[in-house]
């Protein structure tokens, strides 16, 4: 594939010598190890009462966007992502809802998954992260002053 110089695409690829390449593989990674630890919370309902609990506890706040827009699901969207951001959650769009339903073992469609943060397993102040959510972190803070952030494609498998 050629990627014309100057395009969207190779500036959503590479930004500051950061490449995006296999981004969606360690998305998919954080979310099957996260599912595992049952450090996952599904839907949106269940994300914005979780939220309004507890939002120092969550580290990612996955969004895949509704194939039906309507007003609704799109309010609860932008307050979801507003309230992430206002808490410092980093924000990962998601290519798709059944992809993302797949890799939870949900049999309900998520739009949205939190991701919390792993319990401290020492008495230090810092956490630990796995390497995956490391990368993760990384594109993140890379893209956190966009206006608009890159939609991550999740493997299919």
């Amino acid at each position: 594939m050629v990627i014309a110089k100057g395009s969207v695409s190779l500036k959503m690829t590479i930004k500051a010598g950061f490449k995006t390449v296999g981004i969606g593989q360690n998305a998919r990674s954080t979310l099957v190890q996260a599912h595992k630890e049952a450090r996952v919370v599904v839907g949106i309902s269940n994300a914005i009462r979780s939220l309004s609990e507890n939002p120092d506890n969550f580290l990612f706040c996955f969004v895949a966007a509704p194939k039906h827009q309507d007003s609704t699901a799109h309010m609860q969207e932008v307050l979801l992502e507003a309230f992430c951001l206002e808490n410092d959650i980093y924000i990962i769009k998601v290519d798709s809802a059944e992809k993302l339903s797949r890799l939870l073992g949900s049999s309900d469609l998520a739009g949205c998954a939190l991701v919390s943060k792993r319990p401290s397993s020492s008495d230090s102040e810092e956490e630990e992260f796995s390497r995956s959510e490391n990368i993760l972190i990384d594109h993140c803070e890379l893209y956190w002053d966009e206006p608009v952030k890159p939609v991550i494609k999740l493997p299919e498998k």
